[in-house]
């Protein structure tokens, strides 16, 4: 039997000794983040989502080998495994087959073939599906098993029930199951009706629609089970009889006999009772399951440039909660995130206090200097965007707008964690600080939601939580940990999200930095309570320390690879003060000059190694989200009905999805770029090619105000705008 390694090696395409290595490294506790930094030489330099796909495979190949234990030690307390069985047992390759085998010997609740089994006619079932030749008078043999005691009155009863042990065993073969979930995976039909005649429905796409299983999309899978769920539509699988009853009878009939003709009614029981609506919820539930990992791909796929956006740093920024009826909350924040003045002005109806509100707005923006203003998406949000559109068209100074996502920012602000950062502010108050930090430094604020709650996904309370919650949470902790968080002004919700740390010991950093004050070097992370080595270098690399004197503290240099950075800096010619100076920016090409290979045995590291530090001298403190294009700002607004065919504008991708993007142009309702309207070249998903966060030109094709829909194209957008 091939090892974990050599399976998972060959799956994902990589050396066996490198995922050998990786294997032992989880073992030992290192986390995901931690290796795909650290220990780059020993896994060949796999990404975080390879490892995290290898991690997750090795979870399953074990529970798998859990299960084939568990299966063979049930069996063999019954006294019936034998060799050739535990044989297959030990060959399945999923938890599928390992339950096909142990189906038999499962308990069973009560079953017509039980009921059979207790009144004797086991014996006759074995006979009859023995299919011997020279049994010929079957209704004679039943005869012998009448027994009104236990209510077989006539050998038609017998019979019968004979019949009823014979349709679960045929049910309970392993080889059947196997080829019938082939037949209707590969010939199958997905199909749905509408459950009302003349209802109308957003399911009405699915009122007549019939796929072949193959080629059903996740996104049609999740609509379905949807529309079911809510009652508007019938779902079925559909396949050949003939051909099902075909595979089966190859499997189960010997020959013609007088047996021949019972086995062949207890095979069209047995399909048409037991096999087919087992297949049918094993075929819908394959389909969910794939639809599922599907959807959870996109929600991260989506929520990675999401928490990656860059910051927009270092200006002091308004946070625009709107509102009606309570009126529009506002907290002003500087550069850092600080809050300095908070108010509440009421420019929406029913009040459209405009003047006032404008003369609120103004003096904020005149006191502290605001140069970007974020504006929640939330309800009444048109009207505020108007709104501070009409006053930064009549003030001289240079400020600029965004429309900012809500999404879970009401969560944060009811939460006991925003009622502990903010125990003075009201609810509304909150989300306005969380809307202006937003803006400033995504990833820093979103880690405080749950990821499910931030809204970039399909279908996301459809899918299993847990399942959900793992990948997403695994995305944070990639991201928190590709960009590295600031000792001395990461937030517990930030800390928790670094490899090596938990909540608890994140608490435990803060309180250490309110007691003794900011950090000023990496070391002090060991007297913090419950950090213990482990922890720590797990950790110590994606903790950025600004204030330190070693340069290094402030990189993600790991303190491991202290003694190699100031070796390669000696070798090339350079100090830590031409470091702290910017004055190296010559180094790439020093190493190159004297040899990659060289260098790195004589700073005893390897190449991957050596190509980070590299990287990390030679611009210390960098954040790889400074890299990226910055957000869209705006400083007047634009209307859906403004919108006509033709109209070219820029745009954000808001959601990312199988079908096709979403894009915020700016009028407070997302426009849709189908799949084949994204680029010339064929893709199979918009991923390929569009991330959520991206800036793009687009085309508007169709306007619908009345059900507020934009149709829009990227490939079709002129280069410039008219």
């Amino acid at each position: 039997m091939e090892t974990v390694a050599k399976i998972i090696a060959r799956e994902i395409d990589r050396n066996e000794k490198h995922v050998e290595n990786v294997i032992k490294l989880i073992d030992e506790g290192n986390t995901i983040p931690f290796i795909a930094r650290y220990r780059k030489e020993a896994h060949g330099s796999m990404d975080d989502t390879t490892l995290r796909t290898l991690f997750e495979r090795l979870t399953y190949l074990r529970n798998l080998q859990a299960r084939r234990e568990e299966v063979k030690k049930a069996i063999d307390s019954q006294g019936k495994l034998t060799d050739e069985l535990s044989a297959a047992i030990d060959d399945a390759s999923t938890l599928a087959e390992v339950e096909d085998l142990y189906r038999p010997y499962k308990q069973k609740r009560k079953t017509r073939a039980t009921v059979a089994r207790d009144k004797g006619l086991a014996p006759l079932a074995e006979i009859i599906f023995a299919q011997k030749k020279e049994v010929i008078e079957i209704l004679s043999l039943a005869k012998e098993y009448i027994n009104e005691e236990k209510q077989v009155f006539h050998e038609d009863d017998a019979i019968a029930g004979a019949l009823d042990i014979i349709a679960e065993e045929i049910s309970d073969n392993a080889e059947i199951r196997k080829k019938l979930r082939g037949l209707f995976v590969s010939d199958g039909y997905l199909s749905s009706r509408a459950a009302k005649e003349g209802e109308d429905s957003v399911y009405s796409l699915y009122y007549e629609f019939d796929r072949p299983i193959s080629k059903v999309l996740g996104h049609q899978t999740l609509a379905v089970n949807r529309g079911e769920k809510e009652g508007f539509l019938k779902v079925s699988v559909l396949v050949e009889r003939d051909k099902a009853i075909e595979i089966i009878e190859r499997e189960v009939l010997s020959g013609e006999c007088e047996a021949t003709k019972y086995v062949k009614d207890a095979i069209f029981d047995s399909y048409e009772r037991l096999i087919f609506p087992s297949m049918e919820r094993e075929t819908r539930n394959y389909l969910t399951d794939i639809a599922d990992e599907g959807a959870i791909k996109t929600f991260a796929l989506n929520l990675k440039p999401l928490l990656m956006q860059p910051p927009v740093k270092g200006n002091v920024t308004l946070g625009f909660d709107p509102a009606y009826r309570t009126g529009c909350k506002l907290a002003v924040v500087d550069g850092t995130g600080k809050v300095l003045d908070t108010s509440v002005v009421y420019p929406t109806p029913p009040h459209n206090k405009i003047d006032e509100a404008k003369a609120t707005v103004r003096g904020l923006i005149e006191k502290y200097g605001i140069t970007n203003i974020a504006i929640g998406n939330g309800t009444a949000s048109r009207e505020s965007e108007n709104f501070i559109s009409d006053l930064l068209k009549e003030i001289p100074q240079k400020v600029s707008y965004m429309v900012v996502s809500e999404a879970g920012a009401s969560v944060y602000s009811a939460s006991p964690l925003g009622a502990e950062e903010f125990p003075d502010f009201d609810v509304s108050l909150r989300s306005a600080v969380s809307i202006a930090r937003r803006l400033q430094d995504p990833l820093a604020e979103l880690v405080k939601i749950d990821p499910k709650a931030i809204g970039v996904g399909q279908y996301q309370h459809d899918m299993p939580q847990k399942r959900l919650g793992e990948a997403l949470d695994a995305v944070v902790e990639d991201c928190v940990n590709s960009v590295g968080a600031d000792l001395n002004t990461a937030s517990p919700s930030l800390l928790t999200r670094v490899a090596g740390l938990n909540g608890a010991i994140a608490k435990n950093i803060v309180s250490y930095r309110n007691d003794n004050g900011a950090f000023t070097s990496r070391k002090q992370l060991l007297k913090v309570s419950k950090l213990g080595p482990k922890a720590f270098e797990q950790c110590a690399g994606f903790l950025r320390v600004p204030e330190s004197e070693n340069v290094l503290d402030n990189t993600a240099v790991h303190p491991e690879s202290y003694a190699a950075a100031e070796k390669l800096l000696k070798i090339c010619g350079y100090t830590m003060d031409d470091v702290k100076n910017g004055a190296i920016s010559e180094l790439g090409k020093k190493v190159e000059k004297e040899g990659k290979t060289t260098v790195s045995e004589l700073c005893q590291i390897g190449v991957p190694t050596l190509d980070d530090l590299i990287k990390e001298l030679t611009k210390p403190g960098r954040d790889p989200r400074e890299e990226l294009p910055l957000p869209l700002m705006r400083t007047s607004a634009m209307e859906i009905e403004d919108l006509v065919p033709g109209t070219v504008v820029m745009g954000t991708v808001r959601n990312v999805v199988d079908f096709g993007v979403f894009v915020d142009i700016g009028v407070h309702q997302d426009g849709l770029v189908h799949i084949s309207r994204i680029c010339d070249k064929f893709i199979k998903h918009p991923s390929e090619v569009l991330s959520v966060g991206d800036v793009v030109r687009v085309v508007v094709l169709d306007v619908d105000v009345s059900k507020k829909r934009i149709s829009l194209s990227i490939k079709d957008a002129p280069l410039e705008a008219k």
